[in-house]
């Protein structure tokens, strides 16, 4: 393996013309020849080797994440988005979940589209930024305890598991064991290629130039991480130049510096189109880490040094480095999340998004000792959901109307608000029933919790409205004019309805809430009506099945959300007439 050290035969080429005759070449070009096929064997050993190895490190680690990512379950989106209230908490949350799944760019993909969809603030994200960095950490410190050896039978391990074993729990374990398998399989073969490279003192030349030049080091990284759309597996790269001493720390470090600045494209790719906020925590990923690696350049050599003593073994060094950086960078900037918020805001500027809010504002625990406000605070909390499914329904049918698909953008969203809300305030009522309560009380409680899974039950239809407008816009489906006035008019009378109900639990009016219950009514006539004459289109020709189909899933919905609210107006009233007993 060593005829790269053969290049100098150019040399001996010149001499041996100078002296011989043409017809004395001949062995010599065979020879040369000969050393040619066998230099481009080896090269072709150099590229399939680093290409294969690289594809199973990668691929090893994405199996290693899914398999960790399935072990966990669903919960990881649950607990991302309601354990990281907290700065501390938030970075705590976003380093565990970036273990798990093995991706600092999957977990700010996942923060990204949190903030997007409005299930997490600016400042929850930094935090969980934080976290991943450090999280992103561990797959270098698997690889450097140099488990190469083993690849082969944990691989043979994790397929028996997967394969042969029927509960789940074993077969996602057999999974992770499979990457496991497969990371240190391909680092052994991107090892064993580069290798002999380490004695050729051309080769050792070119990666010199990395330990004197710290910018083409650090753009090295930078570049490889961004085509690799990972920094474990350039960090990995990395530290196998470093087991075949082809790199020594001082190029190493800039160069892992470098992959944490070229993991960011990840996230800045997913933030493209989104809302602004959602653009600002892809850009704080993006200036955490171009801040913390020009901090560290200037602190190179403590850094270095701190380094250097704490590991003898160059390999753990590498891992450590990638370690430290993101440890003390995320605690150094930890304490500074709000005015790190702040300063994303000022440099990334746009349009305020509305921030949808799946906590209630009302529901405070210490006003369960006085259940008379205890239930003020839960009507308030059931009202402002009830406008958010208002919200809702505007939106969708604004999306119909107009063809447009960005009224339709925070629907899912706000539906999943509706969902989280309904779920706090009947926890709360029921925690208010243990409570000591009056008769008035006692009989409200019950009502409010069928009314709030009313409320919950007018957002899945807000939804249905809202697929129904997509589906619209999907097909390009044309509808008559006469059913886009009864549309149009059967909508009027629903978001009338509701307005009736909204300010019949505001104002606590049993007239209001009666006249909930008439309008009812109308929507149910108008459904009949309209159902009938769509009949009449239809045997005229004058209207497209596909478009009346859509049409009388619209009347349906309706009439649906009508008897939902036909329901809240009904407890107002009974809730009303206990009251005045």
């Amino acid at each position: 393996m060593q005829f790269l050290s053969n290049f100098a035969i150019s040399a001996t080429y010149k001499r041996f013309v100078a002296v011989h005759r043409v017809s004395d070449y001949k062995p010599f070009i065979q020879f040369y020849v000969f050393k040619g096929r066998c230099f481009l064997v080896f090269l072709k050993e150099i590229v399939f080797g680093i290409i294969g190895g690289l594809g199973l490190f990668v691929y090893g680690i994405h199996l290693m994440g899914e398999g960790l990512h399935k072990l966990a379950g669903t919960g990881i989106r649950r607990i991302l988005r309601s354990l990281t209230s907290k700065p501390l908490m938030a970075m705590v949350v976003g380093a565990i979940i970036t273990a798990l799944i093995q991706s600092s760019s999957a977990t700010t993909v996942l923060a990204v589209g949190f903030v997007n969809a409005g299930l997490m603030t600016l400042n929850q994200t930094i935090g969980v930024i934080l976290g991943a960095n450090i999280g992103t950490t561990i797959t270098a410190q698997i690889i450097a305890f140099k488990l190469t050896d083993y690849a082969l039978p944990i691989l043979g391990i994790g397929y028996a598991l997967n394969f042969f074993c029927k509960e789940k729990s074993w077969k996602n374990i057999g999974e992770f064991l499979l990457g496991f398998g497969m990371l240190f399989l391909g680092l052994s073969i991107m090892t064993s290629v580069v290798k002999p490279m380490s004695g050729n003192p051309v080769i050792r030349g070119l990666f010199i130039k990395y330990d004197n030049n710290i910018l083409l080091a650090m753009l090295t990284g930078i570049v490889v991480t961004a085509i690799l759309q990972s920094s474990s597996a350039t960090t990995g790269i990395v530290l196998a130049l470093a087991a075949s001493n082809l790199i020594t720390l001082n190029g190493a470090i800039p160069m892992i510096l470098g992959c944490n600045i070229g993991t960011c494209i990840t996230a800045l790719l997913a933030s493209i189109g989104t809302s602004i906020n959602a653009k600002r925590t892809a850009w704080a990923h993006v200036f955490f880490n171009v801040i913390g690696s020009a901090l560290f350049l200037i602190f190179l050599r403590p850094f270095r040094f701190i380094v250097l003593h704490s590991s003898t073994d160059l390999v753990r060094q590498c891992a450590n480095a990638h370690t430290f950086f993101n440890v003390i960078g995320s605690f150094l900037f930890l304490p500074l999340t709000n005015l790190y918020a702040t300063f994303i805001r000022g440099v990334i500027t746009g349009k305020e998004d509305v921030e949808i809010d799946h906590i209630p504002t009302y529901l405070e625990n210490h006003l369960l000792n006085t259940p008379e406000v205890a239930v003020d605070a839960a009507t308030k909390e059931i009202i402002r959901t009830l406008d958010l499914t208002r919200i809702m329904i505007a939106s969708s049918m604004q999306g119909f109307f107009e063809n447009d698909p960005k009224h339709l953008q925070k629907v899912e969203t706000q539906e999943e608000a509706v969902d989280a809300r309904r779920l706090k305030i009947t926890d709360y009522l029921v925690e208010l029933m243990q409570r000591q309560l009056s008769e008035e009380v006692s009989k409200k409680i019950p009502a409010m919790i069928h009314v709030i899974n009313d409320v919950e039950r007018i957002g899945d239809h807000a939804m249905n409205l809202k697929k129904l407008a997509q589906q619209e816009n999907d097909l390009k489906l044309c509808f008559s004019q006469k059913a886009m006035e009864e549309t149009r008019a059967a909508y009027k009378e629903l978001i009338d309805m509701l307005d009736v109900t909204l300010d019949a639990l505001r104002d606590n009016d049993i007239e209001k809430a009666a006249l909930v219950l008439k309008k009812e009514k109308n929507i149910n006539r108008m459904r009949d009506e309209y159902k009938a004459n769509h009949i009449n289109r239809l045997e005229q020709g004058d209207c497209n099945v596909l478009a009346g189909v859509v049409f009388i899933d619209l009347l349906a919905n309706f009439e649906k959300i009508g008897d939902h609210l036909t329901n809240v107006g009904q407890a107002i009233m009974d809730s009303l007439q206990w009251s005045r007993q």
